[in-house]
């Protein structure tokens, strides 16, 4: 399976980490520092998962999310939270539509499951159709 993910961190570190991990799945990366370089780049890259911390400057990483979804672009974008979050962040990001959460710290294993679950959600044209002739069973 491959796809393009925008990895969202404050965290150059955390950046890194979840870049090498999700390559060596075969996926492209790409990152930004924040919610406002998200923004930025998000239409030039069109990725097929994103990646959000809650905790960013600039622009937090939910309210990054509800802009993705106010906007028909990306309104259908797969979402994930990885973050260290609260409980009220958690609820605010189903408030916005965030489709998966990982916890930091986190396995590399279960970030790659993420990824790959949400490749399967309806999002971009071509990677709904792709994943539905693969099956939800693996």
């Amino acid at each position: 399976m491959s796809g393009r993910v925008l990895v969202v961190d404050d965290s150059e570190v955390i950046r890194q980490l979840i870049r090498v991990n999700l390559e060596l799945e075969g996926f492209e990366v790409v990152t930004a520092a924040d919610g406002a370089e998200c923004l930025e780049v998000i239409r030039r890259v069109r990725p097929d998962v994103v990646t959000l911390d809650v905790m960013m400057p600039r622009l937090d990483g939910l309210r990054t999310a509800a802009r993705l979804r106010a906007t028909p672009d990306t309104s259908r974008l797969p979402i994930a939270i990885v973050s260290a979050c609260t409980p009220a962040d958690l609820d605010l990001g189903e408030t916005v539509g965030v489709d998966g959460y990982l916890g930091k710290p986190f396995d590399p294993a279960d970030l790659v499951a993420l990824v790959r679950r949400l490749m399967r959600l309806p999002g971009p044209p071509g990677a709904q159709a792709d994943e539905q002739a693969g099956g939800a069973g693996r």
